[in-house]
């Protein structure tokens, strides 16, 4: 949109007394500061909705609106506008009426584009005035067949004498040549960028390929949750293997042993970096690609949804000259991504910032990273070695798995380093006898630890479609779900629309626990006390626990209580026992 569009979108939102003057002046700096759109802007600032800008816009030009979210268009509608033109001008066929096309579009103004759009469908063109990122959601969901049906098309083209090669693709007995020749074709390429594309677009952050016994599926962990997208005969899973491993610089030939990965590709005009993992299986070999998408990963420490209270307590401990930050969690949920968003607000031109990770998986611009191999001898022991000799200010260590690595590690801090490093564990004060279990002295840990923070991640509510209700009086006092008032709070839970993808939720929430190695903790390190005894002095002194965090973000409104239940099950007899 033009700059005049913008201005007089600001003026009515003014004169509607839906924005202040201070407001739009906050908002034009943050736009001259670091450029985008300003109307993007006042919206991420919670100053207006996007229904206000919508309203104000529609009211301005004259242009009815359209819920492009709650709007089924036709399939020969669709057909009149090729997708790609639709990309490039932001816009949507949405019904045909006596050779008049009417056409949800994001800048109705836009002449080059009602021109184009005329000549292309011959028609006469009826704008409607559509929000922007409903419009990208709707052309993806109107124009996306199914991937059941795309694979079906490729295995329909494959050719008879392919056929037969794919289906001896599963004989162990064929050939390194043979294999290259398979999934050199066409169609085999066109499966695997299906696969791979679509677990882009849809945000995952794994894509499992699993062979069964006539067939294979495909997987997607979106949101931290498994979802079954497609299947297709047994006999094209050997190819789809093999085609994965050839991107990955692996052995097609070895089909014995694991195998371990990673290749970049171009997905939706950006470079995606995936990681590969092959495990043989009764069945056939197993793949797992982690998607490494810059683009989604959250490096900004002030947006991960951490409340305000723990958020202080981790960047107060990012300050500190030395000693020791550990984070803690299993597997998915957060951990190393807490710690980079961490170690970029420490980043500064001043310090000396050095990881060893296994392996790296983002890299960030200004910090060394070393990446650790142990078929070379380069351990996480042996490197924190090396890094202490680089004069290092702060050191990022990917886990701390054993004895060895953790008294590098305790020695580095009490010696003037700061080390952020994840251990899994499910609590924080679990931490803590888990270091003790390796064989860490209390008196060390008390000299070197300053922070340990467990995390979860919960799904985040869709903010277009959450559904409000008041839970039952039994239900609010037995999770504490009450208002500032003292009154039983309004909570929401999930519903579905366009713009989840019927989910019923979008994105995710990190939930923390912060324990601060005080002095009352420090006694407590020195007589060996158990986890309980450690959580309970924790508790009284201040620190909100994973779950009493997830029911403050329930009360929010931010996820449901189902699924603060769901991610804090396994700590419930922790806390039932307090």
């Amino acid at each position: 949109m033009g700059r005049s569009f913008i201005d007089k979108v600001c003026d009515s939102l003014l004169e509607k007394g839906l924005l202040t003057d201070a407001d739009l002046k906050r908002a034009r700096e943050i736009y001259t500061e670091k450029g985008g759109k300003l109307t993007d802007i006042l919206v991420k600032l919670n100053i207006v909705t996007r229904e206000d800008i919508l309203r104000v816009q529609s009211e301005a030009y004259g242009f009815p609106s359209i819920d492009l979210s709650q709007t089924k268009i036709e399939e020969e509608v669709l057909k009149l506008i090729p997708k790609r033109v639709c990309m490039l001008y932001q816009v949507l066929p949405v019904s045909v009426s006596r050779k008049q096309l009417t056409v949800a579009m994001v800048d109705p103004t836009n002449i080059f584009a009602l021109d184009d759009l005329k000549a292309v469908t011959k028609m006469a063109i009826n704008p409607v005035i559509a929000d922007r990122d409903d419009m990208q959601t709707a052309i993806e969901n109107s124009y996306e067949r199914s991937a059941t049906e795309e694979i079906s098309e490729i295995v329909e083209g494959i050719s008879g004498s392919e056929m037969e090669m794919v289906s001896k693709g599963e004989d162990e007995e064929m050939s390194s040549g043979e294999l290259l020749k398979i999934m050199e074709e066409t169609p085999v390429i066109k499966l695997t960028n299906l696969i791979v594309s679509q677990g882009v677009k849809e945000k995952a952050s794994d894509i499992l390929v699993e062979p069964m016994e006539k067939e294979f599926r495909v997987r997607y962990r979106i949101d931290g949750i498994l979802h079954e997208r497609q299947s297709a005969p047994k006999k094209y899973h050997c190819p789809l293997i093999s085609r994965l491993k050839v991107m990955s610089n692996l052995n097609i030939a070895e089909r014995r042993l694991p195998q371990d990965g990673r290749f970049q590709l171009k997905v939706a005009d950006r470079n995606v970096d995936f990681r590969l993992s092959i495990l043989p299986s009764i069945t056939g070999e197993k793949a797992c690609l982690r998607i490494l998408d810059k683009e989604q990963v959250m490096i900004d420490i002030n947006k991960l949804g951490i409340k305000e209270r723990d958020l202080k307590k981790i960047l107060a401990a990012g300050e500190m000259p030395h000693g020791m930050i550990l984070s803690c969690g299993p597997t998915g949920s957060g951990k190393t991504t807490t710690l980079y968003s961490l170690l970029k607000y420490i980043d500064s031109p001043t310090k000396n910032l050095v990881t060893v990770e296994d392996p790296v998986e983002y890299e960030i611009k200004g910090i060394n990273q070393v990446n650790v191999n142990s078929d070379i001898g380069l351990t996480f022991a042996g490197s924190l070695r090396s890094i202490l000799r680089q004069d290092p200010d702060v050191i990022l260590i990917g886990e701390i798995r054993d004895y060895e690595t953790v008294d590098i590690a305790i020695k580095a801090a009490l010696t003037g380093h700061l080390v952020l490093s994840t251990i899994h564990t499910n609590t924080a004060s679990g931490s803590i006898v888990r270091l003790m279990n390796m064989g860490v002295e209390p008196f060390l840990i008390a000299s070197s630890v300053i922070l340990i923070v467990a995390q979860r991640l919960v799904r985040r509510l869709c903010p277009e479609c959450k559904e409000a209700y008041v839970p039952t009086e039994t239900v609010a006092k037995k999770y504490g779900l009450y208002d500032k008032n003292g009154d039983i709070a309004t909570i929401y839970r999930p519903k579905g629309c366009g713009r989840c993808f019927n989910f019923g939720y979008k994105g995710r929430v990190a939930l923390v626990e912060c324990l601060q190695v005080t002095q009352a903790i420090k006694a407590l390190l020195f007589k060996r006390a158990g986890e309980g005894e450690i959580e309970n002095k924790a508790r009284e002194e201040g620190m909100v626990t994973l779950r009493m965090n997830g029911i403050e973000n329930v009360v929010d409104g931010m996820t449901s209580l189902e699924e603060v239940l769901r991610i804090t099950a396994q700590d419930r007899k922790v806390e039932q026992e307090q």
